[in-house]
């Protein structure tokens, strides 16, 4: 990694509110660094400092203690005005649609760059262009945001930051309102950016899964604990991922990739295709009862489905989960 790919970095970094008498430290040393043409994702439980540290790098918020660097440059040496222009920021705010069209909200984040009257330059527009192009809305760039679904909305409002055409986008939450197909969509949109354009991506974010699938590197917070850094299956294997779980109760489980509740369930023997099998433990998970500790084995069949389990006096087979279900609750 060569130093010109490092867009943001800050060491023994400190944050909170306050000042003197009357300062409150949220976290304390924390050492962060973003990289070009990387997605990194923030997670961490609610309250525990993620959006305090989000305004400290966008210098709404000074520092507790130690400096942030923004391309060589400390936060404090760049003015607000060139500040806007590095970084761009998309927030869990909804937005006051009116009669906006697409194309004219991606136009505001060339705001920066224009003169008071926010006359748009060839440049501009090629900027404009290029946001729309990336974030695949060209279909749409004529409608009213009032006729947007919230996935395409949440579109526009990341093609609004990439016409800023800054070194850094930060969005937080940017998940947060949207079904499971969006939730993927525009993850993965952030990830080809991140790496197709060089761009540096931080995203705050509670979707453990999504941002497992698509982070080139996980920031964990947790309180009273410093700041860990890692690549997401680092940290997965490592144990680590396990800090974002507040309750002993829940575990991350290293095979499925899921968060898991602990509870001492003992399987009987356990046969047929590993999918299966998978299935059939997280189905005994959730519907273990008495009738479960007198199966001594159960045989999954794929094609046709069957369900066959054996106790000590008999045979029982089943065509559904829901029929081996009714049985156990019988």
């Amino acid at each position: 990694m060569s130093h010109l790919d490092i867009i943001l970095q800050a060491d023994e970094l400190a944050i909170g509110y306050g000042k003197k008498s009357q300062a409150a430290t949220i976290a304390k040393d924390m050492s962060i660094k973003l990289e070009k043409g990387k997605l990194t994702c923030l997670l961490g439980p609610n309250g525990v400092g993620k959006s305090t540290l989000i305004k400290t790098i966008m210098g709404q918020i000074p520092p507790m203690k130690g400096k942030i660097e923004l391309n060589g440059k400390t936060l404090s040496e760049i003015g607000p005005k060139e500040l806007s222009k590095r970084i761009a920021v998309v927030l869990t705010d909804k937005v006051r649609l009116g009669n906006l069209t697409v194309l004219e909200l991606v136009a505001l984040g060339r705001t920066p760059h224009t003169n008071w009257l926010g006359n748009l330059s060839e440049q501009d527009h090629l900027k404009i262009d290029r946001a729309i192009q990336l974030t695949h809305i060209s279909y749409i760039q004529d409608n009213v945001l009032s006729e947007l679904s919230d996935g395409q909305l949440q579109k526009v409002m990341i093609a609004r930051a990439l016409a800023q055409d800054g070194d850094l986008l930060i969005l937080d939450e940017p998940t947060a309102h949207l079904d499971l197909i969006n939730r993927f969509e525009v993850m993965q949109l952030l990830r080809s950016i991140a790496h197709e354009e060089k761009k540096s991506i931080l995203v705050v974010t509670h979707d453990l899964e999504i941002a497992i699938d698509t982070a080139d590197e996980f920031w964990l917070m947790q309180c009273g604990l410093p700041l860990v850094k890692g690549t997401p299956e680092d940290l997965i294997i490592n144990g680590q991922i396990n800090l974002l779980l507040p309750s002993e109760q829940l575990s991350f489980d290293k095979i499925t990739g899921k968060v898991l509740i602990l509870n001492d369930v003992s399987y009987p023997i356990l046969e047929g295709d590993s999918y299966l099998i998978f299935w059939m433990k997280l189905f005994l998970r959730k519907n273990h009862s008495v009738k479960v500790n007198e199966i001594s084995k159960i045989s999954i069949k794929e094609s046709p489905f069957s369900i066959k389990i054996e106790t000590q006096q008999n045979q029982f087979r089943f065509e559904t989960f829901n029929d081996f279900k009714s049985y156990l609750e019988g």
